[in-house]
């Protein structure tokens, strides 16, 4: 088996080599890429490691883009974290016009507003809102992390574009099919694990893709800058293709100048199997009808601050939270109806170039644990 090292070093060198000037071929290559170490300390616990992925954790990626003419692109991205080395990306994009482009591979489908900016490049604080937690968060494992984790990357095919009804409104939108998250048989919830290991093969696992859509308008005002979208997926995620899932999301972008106001509402709708005994299997018993609802129901948002203090720091102010309604496993820590709300203040200082320092801290209200305090600093870069 070649180890991961192996695989790192030959994709970066690849890489790397892809992005070397040009020929005379005329074919243009681009070469980005970011760097973000955090480390996350939780005062409130003598052994963080019980609750959370604490400490020091790294973030890389690396991304080469090609183009092949006017209409014709493909990109390829290597991710580095916590779950070792991923291809964030892999797909080719077609331009046909402005209202019709076609992307297909491995790629981040088109839904809500933090997926565009989830580099911790491009965000200010460490982490991510709650709704797309990926382990970071406290608790993460009793809470099966967020909504939609991100970024979410899968194989499939998506068609999108944008319309300009005049130089300052714009609607764009998109459409796809992929092959959507996965569990093993008999699940009560997503396995995230079987969505981005490469033991479990990156391909379908009951056949049967995935459809999502997303539109948001963008209105500009001189300074000022609107967007609001909304956005859905629906699907099956277990080998049977018996379990459905629905997600649907909103959200609202608001910038005045350097200032950003940025909401987000996401909610999925999950379906549990049962199994043979379902009154050993679950916590609660049947309803009033005397039957085992098999849904439960997960909320997630988030409303955020960013203000510019200066040209070289800005402060973010964040509210985000979860709530989980319906039953859970017998051996679950979360009750029929739980609750997660968080409170963070943080601030980006520039250091020098694209280089800049991150603190943070963060105040978890649980429902049924005792409240943490999580502290934030990390060093992020883009190349």
């Amino acid at each position: 088996m070649i180890s991961p090292r192996r695989i790192f070093v030959a994709v970066a060198a690849a890489l790397l080599a892809a992005a070397a000037p040009a020929t005379a071929d005329s074919v243009e290559r681009n070469f980005a890429g970011s760097i973000q170490l955090d480390y996350m300390a939780i005062p409130s616990e003598s052994i963080g490691r019980k609750i959370a992925l604490d400490s020091a954790t790294a973030e890389v990626s690396m991304k080469v883009t090609q183009d092949f003419g006017d209409n014709v692109s493909a990109s390829i991205k290597l991710c580095v974290a916590c779950h070792g080395i991923e291809a964030g990306m892999a797909f080719f994009d077609l331009r046909i016009a402005d209202e019709l482009n076609f992307r297909v591979g491995r790629f981040t489908p088109q839904f809500g507003s933090f997926p565009i900016r989830y580099d911790p490049a491009n965000h200010r604080t460490s982490d991510k809102p709650l709704p797309y937690d990926m382990g970071r968060m406290l608790r993460y494992s009793e809470w099966n992390m967020g909504i939609l984790p991100s970024p979410w990357v899968d194989n499939g095919l998506e068609l999108s574009g944008a319309h300009y009804f005049t130089d300052d409104v714009r609607l764009d939108y998109a459409a796809y099919a992929i092959g959507g998250p996965r569990a093993q048989a008999g699940a009560a919830d997503f396995n995230y694990q079987l969505s981005r290991s490469g033991d479990a093969y990156y391909v379908d696992n009951n056949s049967r893709p995935s459809l999502g859509a997303n539109a948001a308008l963008n209105i500009v005002a001189g300074k000022t800058t609107v967007t609001a979208g909304a956005s859905g997926m629906f699907g099956t995620y277990d080998p049977d293709n018996k379990l459905h899932y629905q997600i649907a999301g909103a959200h609202l972008v608001l910038q005045l100048s350097r200032v950003f106001l940025r909401a987000e509402y996401l909610v999925r709708r999950t379906e549990m199997a049962l199994g043979d005994d379902p009154a050993q299997r679950f916590k609660y018993g049947p309803g009033k009808d005397g039957k085992f609802d098999p849904y439960f129901l997960k909320s997630g948002w988030y409303a955020e601050l960013e203000l510019p203090a200066g040209d070289r720091v800005d402060f973010i102010l964040r509210w985000d939270g979860l709530r989980r309604q319906g039953n859970v496993l017998r051996d679950s820590a979360l009750r029929s109806d739980s609750a997660l709300l968080r409170y963070t203040a943080g601030a980006s200082v520039k250091v020098r170039g694209a280089v800049r320092i991150k603190v943070s801290g963060e105040f978890y209200d649980f429902s049924d644990f005792a409240d943490e305090i999580a502290i934030h600093v990390a060093l992020t870069g883009t190349l």
